[in-house]
């Protein structure tokens, strides 16, 4: 390392602000150029058209300070713009220990929860270095980075202000791990679509208030998921095969989840689904939606009647983790870089077992439990949270729509 990059030698900020158009960050280079200073750091935002361009630079040769003070104001003049410049020592401090990358997402984001999120940082020991909004539609998506805490106990500090605030809050390590995320698996049922599609399947069969009932037993912990699986499909005993391509039409999916799909698949990630439902509908999905992997409940159909059976493997929630182990080896991903979304108690070895659990419009238990949740009812807020800009998402519909 250069003397001149040395902790203790003198540097100069110059800060250069107005309004922003075309060139002037090569401007003000090339005029720093001529006093063969070297650049220790750079940083530029710009918000509602108004620019604040730092340069952290090395001090000119002896006695072309004064000079270069007075060139680069004279320049900042003659294109409208206000210029600073602050002696000091050095670079940077260096960051603390720990590396986390927060983002809140607010619809809208108020000065309210900012100022509680950011304290609560502070508090646990974090300090924010620096901040980038993700998105501004359909949320307000602003990410920040913050060093000097960890990642789990950052995350812990931060959930239960999120929950009380109306936002939502993801903490995830910072690091190469992130981008390198190359898998989604995600829940169908209430996640990927808006409907449960065994109360498609019942309504058809006119049982739906049987269904209910078994559904309310699950979930009151009387049966098991499979339990309540077989009990549940034994009522559309003799119901004709015809029927699932009705249900097919009558699938809705989330606002949002065609958006997810072609923006992840457009960045180069593998999709996949793992339902407790059934491979009449997902296999379908998998088709229309350009899906990698899909793995379901299969309806037993003999002599074009469904027979009130199941067959092959069963998907509860142990196999959904169980599959989303396989996709990721098939995929050649490791587990630590994978995402699972979901909403339900059946979600949650899946969730636990990714590298970013997401909640997804869920119960109180599985939001507790999953790494972060997301309470919007737009799917494709998830991208946010993987550090996707809304940019890259309208690149990604930009794409799809070129012939």
């Amino acid at each position: 390392m250069s003397a001149s990059h040395t902790t203790d030698a003198p540097t100069l900020l110059v800060k250069i602000f107005g309004k922003d158009r075309p060139g002037l960050t090569a401007g003000l280079f090339e005029t720093l150029a001529g006093y063969g200073v070297d650049v220790v750091d750079i940083e530029q935002v710009v918000t509602r058209g108004r620019m604040v361009l730092c340069a952290l630079v090395t001090v000119p040769p002896s006695g072309l300070e004064g000079d270069l003070r007075a060139t680069v104001h004279g320049w900042a003049e003659s294109m409208k713009m206000q210029a600073e410049i602050i002696s000091g020592i050095g670079d940077n401090r260096p960051r603390g220990l720990g590396r986390s990358l927060v983002t809140v997402l607010g619809h809208p984001l108020t000065a309210q929860s900012t100022a509680a999120i950011t304290s609560r940082i502070t508090a646990a020991g974090g300090n924010i270095d620096r901040i980038f909004r993700l998105a501004k539609y359909p949320v307000t998506a602003v990410e920040f980075a913050v060093s000097g805490v960890e990642t789990e106990p950052l995350r812990t500090a931060l959930a239960t202000d999120a929950a009380a605030l109306g936002v939502d809050v993801a903490v995830v390590a910072a690091g190469l791990h992130r981008r390198a995320q190359r898998l989604v698996v995600m829940d169908v049922d209430s996640t990927l679509i808006q409907d449960e599609v065994i109360e498609l399947f019942a309504a058809h069969a006119g049982c739906e208030a049987e269904v209910a009932e078994v559904t309310a037993a699950a979930m009151r912990g009387e049966l098991d998921f499979e339990q309540s699986l077989h009990a549940r499909v034994a009522l559309l005993q003799g119901l004709d095969a015809s029927v699932v391509d009705k249900v097919r039409a009558e699938v809705r999916l989330t606002p949002g989840a065609r958006t997810l799909i072609r923006t992840l698949k457009r960045l180069g990630f593998q999709v996949g689904v793992v339902s407790g439902g059934f491979t009449q509908v997902t296999d379908d999905l998998k088709e229309r939606l350009g899906l990698d992997f899909a793995q379901a409940n299969t309806l037993e159909i003999v002599d074009g009647k469904l027979t009130g059976k199941v067959v092959g493997e069963i998907v509860d929630r142990a196999g959904k983790a169980r599959l989303l182990r396989r996709f990721a080896a098939e995929a050649g991903v490791p587990l630590a870089q994978t995402v699972a979304i979901g909403d339900g108690a059946n979600d949650l070895d899946m969730l636990n077992a990714a590298g970013l659990g997401v909640a997804f419009n869920a119960k109180p238990v599985v939001r507790k439990a999953a790494h972060t949740a997301v309470n919007f009812p737009f799917l494709d807020t998830v991208l946010y949270l993987l550090g996707i800009t809304r940019e890259e998402v309208e690149a990604a519909d930009t794409h799809e729509r070129t012939p």
